[in-house]
């Protein structure tokens, strides 16, 4: 077995403030192997964006990285410096975020800046920069890309902007993609076509995707390893098709019984009780506890993590699972 592309361990991610520290990112631990997709769930709030932000170094002070290991092709990114971070950032780790009108600049053309883009870690002629933003464009289904690199991000719509932020994430053929609910305001169709792209394109060049979402369809479409988040920490992790065809933690049953589709038409939704613990108070032992119709007494402790078949969980009292 190859080496893993990233690994993270005991990941602590805190934002101190008058009112106490918010521990955003609570002792996370996962790897991720080449050439795979990890799918990243939980509710808004769960942690799943600073996680990524972590990663690339763009957690905004006073926020910081706390404690624990993130090794990217066997280095520690945590002690790097922010010259040697913006080395990797772009070029070897690429990020696509949730929104591209916040992240394209909107009084620069597309070709500027994906040439600007690949000229910041390459020495390469403008020439050579703009034809291959050209050829990425075009990778990623943008008709006649010769002549969109000469537009403005306004005269794009929603999916053709979000597959021009896919493209300036390619342009140096990473080796690790974070992708921040990336489809999210987009229409079913549009989603489905990006979709089918980012995993033809990450099979082509060999690369490893984290696909941070709150759709368990897309997920379930996409990745092949899934990790479920909860109040900072990862509550259960495993392949994808495991997991969500037997969920064992109670937050991931919850998640799957919120689904419209899980339920009879005709028959209300059933969604998880309560509201996720404020990050300043949560309670102790599982953080889920005051929201899970299985907690018991000995729940206000700290569940260990349990290890089955390529399956984890934190849960005292796990539903039936098997592998799928």
């Amino acid at each position: 077995m190859t080496d893993p592309v990233l690994e993270v361990t005991n990941l602590s991610t805190h934002f101190p403030t008058r009112a106490g520290v918010i521990k955003a990112v609570d002792g996370v631990s996962f790897t991720v192997a080449r050439r795979q997709i990890v799918g990243l769930v939980g509710e808004s709030g769960s942690g799943k964006s600073i996680t990524g932000f972590s990663i690339l170094g763009l957690v905004d002070p006073p926020g910081h990285v706390a404690s624990g290991s993130i090794r990217f092709n066997g280095e520690e990114l945590t002690t790097k410096s922010a010259k040697d971070m913006r080395m990797i950032r772009g070029r070897r780790i690429a990020m696509i975020f949730q929104d591209p009108m916040m992240t394209l600049n909107p009084v620069l053309s597309i070709g500027t800046q994906m040439i600007e883009t690949v000229r910041a870690h390459e020495k390469v002629s403008y020439a050579e920069a703009r034809a291959r933003s050209r050829d990425t464009l075009g990778l990623v289904g943008i008709a006649s890309p010769e002549e969109r690199l000469d537009a403005y991000p306004h005269q794009f719509s929603g999916g053709m902007r979000q597959r021009v932020a896919i493209a300036i994430s390619l342009l140096h053929r990473p080796d690790l993609i974070i992708a921040d609910e990336p489809t999210t305001a987009l229409d079913v169709t549009i989603q489905s076509q990006i979709l089918f792209e980012i995993k033809r394109l990450a099979q082509e060049f060999g690369m490893s995707l984290i696909w941070i979402s709150h759709d368990l369809g897309v997920v379930a479409t996409l990745a092949e390893r899934v990790m479920v988040m909860y109040a900072g920490r990862i509550v259960e992790a495993g392949p994808v098709e495991d997991v969500l065809t037997y969920p064992a933690h109670p937050y991931t049953v919850g998640l799957m019984n919120a689904v419209p589709a899980a339920v009879p038409r005709g028959e209300p939704l059933r969604p998880i009780p309560g509201m996720a613990p404020s990050p300043l108070s949560r309670p102790l032992g599982c953080a889920f506890r005051d929201r899970c119709a299985r907690a018991t007494e000995i729940c206000a402790t700290e569940p260990a993590i349990a290890l089955a078949n390529a399956r984890e969980w934190r849960c005292f009292h796990p539903h039936s699972w098997r592998a799928a």
